[in-house]
Parts: structure tokens; sequence; C-alpha cells
């Protein structure tokens, strides 16, 4: 074998190396709108959890299959957990959620999803107000449209280099908070320039969080009186999952006992329970719907219920709480039933969330930059725009 095909050899396979190697690095996503003429922005960019794009058994089947395939959400093993979704629930469950989704679906859609929409655009009038163009506010949803990837590419490429996230659950849960972090970790990965990146992990305790929630029960009051007890109702997670250190459980709590401070209302006067559960596993107890079967016996025969961890009315809200256990407290021999809606986009609500995101956007605030001289210097260098 000649040295010369030898060497022939090399050099193309060096090529083909060269050559895979660059079509490897180019899966890395760069900003092809990007300019050194630009305003460099600060982006803030708030999430729920999400909600199928119509009420109908497909979209359904597509977006359960997407929330319930999360490790987060559901933490049994892989192989076991895609053998009970695949062969069973996802069979099964799709067409009675589709039939829930209906009774709450209107002209603007799914609640979930015009509330955070109207969340969105008040918070980013209220933060234009005080920064000006260079902030950009938008939402994305966990599960479903529009995707967490989309709408940080969407921002990315509208030249947001720091990132706030808020997610809106008030109490932190690996299930909901945690999964977002996942989310938009997952998006950074994929991106060649990754901006500065703040999130927010919880807010259960933040004054002007639970004022809101408080004046909201009060106006209620005021409306249409007092029940003998007040009822707050947060989303259930499996207890095994508190035992493993989540801080879920806690948090809830700490909201309750602060509100009801903030009421000036007695220990006896409020209970705190969790809804939402599935499957036959021990969940965070008490359970609401079991609760208030329960409490007609007890002599307990009003009832006024609210969800502080919902910062949005959604299907598990307006259905689950405001028409099923209605039912299931009524039919115990209850006789007065109030569910008090969450805060959607109230200006008490929003004020609330400003205030929080401007405590976290401290020294992120844009400033001007000479950009012309910035983009003349690159130019000079050999940059193309």
């Amino acid at each position: 074998m000649n040295s010369l095909w030898i060497d022939n050899y090399c050099v193309k396979y060096l090529f083909t190396l060269t050559k895979h190697h660059q079509e490897f690095s180019m899966k890395y996503q760069g900003s092809p709108t990007f300019t050194h003429s630009q305003n460099d922005k600060v982006g803030v960019l708030v999430t729920n959890l999400g909600t199928p794009d119509a009420p109908k058994k497909a979209e359904l089947k597509r977006y359960l299959k997407e929330f319930l395939s999360d490790p987060r959400v559901v933490e049994v093993p892989r192989l076991l957990w895609w053998m009970i979704l695949n062969l069973v629930i996802l069979n099964i469950r799709p067409k009675r959620s589709a039939k829930a989704y209906e009774t709450v679906w209107s002209d603007r859609g799914s609640p979930l999803m015009y509330y955070t929409h109207d969340q969105a655009n008040a918070l980013r009038a209220k933060l234009q107000h005080q920064h000006g163009d260079d902030v950009v506010v938008d939402f994305a949803m966990r599960y479903g449209s529009p995707s967490v990837d989309s709408v940080v590419d969407k921002m990315l490429q509208q030249g947001v280099r720091k990132l706030l996230v808020l997610p809106l659950y008030p109490q932190y849960c690996a299930s909901t908070t945690g999964s977002t972090f996942d989310a938009i970790a997952h998006s950074f990965s994929k991106r060649r320039w990754i901006p500065e990146l703040r999130f927010v992990t919880h807010y259960h305790d933040n004054p002007d969080y639970i004022n809101a929630v408080a004046d909201k029960i009060k106006a209620h009051w005021d409306e249409h009186g007092r029940a003998e007890k007040l009822i707050f109702s947060y989303h259930g997670i499996p207890k095994r999952y508190l035992l493993n250190g989540d801080p879920y459980h806690c948090e809830c709590h700490k909201t309750s006992r602060l509100i009801a401070q903030a009421l000036g209302i007695k220990a006896d006067e409020h209970f705190t329970s969790f809804q939402s559960r599935f499957g036959r596993e021990e969940w965070l107890k008490p359970y609401t719907d079991e609760s208030l079967k329960a409490f007609p016996k007890q002599g307990v025969k009003s009832v006024q219920i609210v969800c502080p961890g919902f910062a949005a009315d959604c299907l598990e809200t307006i259905e689950e709480i405001g028409e099923e256990n209605r039912e299931y407290f009524i039919e115990a021999g209850g006789e007065r039933y109030e569910y008090i809606a969450a805060l959607n986009a109230d200006e008490a609500h929003i004020q609330a969330l400003t205030n929080l995101l401007e405590s976290h956007l401290q020294g992120w605030t844009t400033t001007p930059e000479n950009t012309q001289l910035r983009s003349e210097l690159a130019v000079s260098i050999g940059a193309e725009k």
C-alpha cells in the first residue's frame, strides 16, 4: 500500500470527521436576528400549568400524555408508568376530561388560558410604563401551547439577554415549580447564547399576595356575609412527596395561617384541605371532598371555599370546587356553599405580582447604551451586522 494512497485516505477521513463535527456543533441554536445595533432587553416570563387546545378527546389525549409523562408529576418507575398511562389512562380519561372541559369552555377558550393571557397583558402594561419597551413580558404553559421553549425562543429573538421567570404557583412544589425549571433548563440546553436567569421559586408568604387573597375574601363577605367555616383548598400531591422533602405541604399551611391572620379569624373558623387526587396512593390529607361530606354531620351547615394555590381559575376550581364538591356538601346535608373566585387578573393581584417582579428585577433594569458605537466597533473588526 503506497504512502500517497494512505495520505489521501487520511485527508478524506479528516475531512469527513470535520464535516460531521460541524454538523454536530450546529445542534445549538444561534440568534439569527441578532444585530450589534439592537438594545439588550430584560425578559419577564410568567408561566402556568397548561390546558388542552380544545375540549375534544384528541386534544385531551395529547395534552394528558405530555402532562402525565413528566417524571416530576408522577414519580413511578418509567416502564411501569408507561404501560399504565398508554394502555389504560389514555384510553379512558381523555373522553371523560373532554366533557368536563366543555362545561368551563367559553368563546375565549379555556379559563386558565385567557386569565393567564390577561395577567401577562396587565403585567406588561405596568412594567413597560415603569421601564419602557426594553422590558419584554410574555407567558407560556408548561404543557400544551404556548410552550416554554417556543416563548423563550421568541423572547431571545427579541433581544432578551436577561430573563426573569415567574411560575404562577405561590407554593413551591417539585411537580409544578420544579418541572417549570426543568423546561427552562431544557430550552437553554439547546441554545448557544444563554441569557442570565433569575427564577422565582415561590411567594407563598409574600405580604402583597396574602393581602390580595384576604381582600378578595373580605369583598365576598361584604356582599354575601360570612359562612360558619372558611375552607382553604389546595391541589393535592402524594404524601410520599412530602416525606421525601417537598416543602409544598408546609407552605400551603403557612399561606392559610397568614391569610387567616389578615382576616382576623380564629383557628376553628378556617380549615385547610387538599383536592384533585387520583390513583390509590395516599395523598396529602385531609381531602377536600371527604371533609365537605363530613362537615354537615359535625354541625357545619355553611361553608365558603377559596383556593389560594391557584393564580387563575381553571377546571379544578370552577368545575371540581365550584360544582362537584358543592354537590357533595349539599347531598350530605349542607345548606350553604359558596366558592370565592381566584385572583385572576384583579388589579390587586396584578399589583402584587408587579411588586414581586420588581423586587427580583433589582439591578437588572436596562440602562441606555450607545448601540451605534457598538455596531461600528463590531463592524470594524469583521462583524456583518
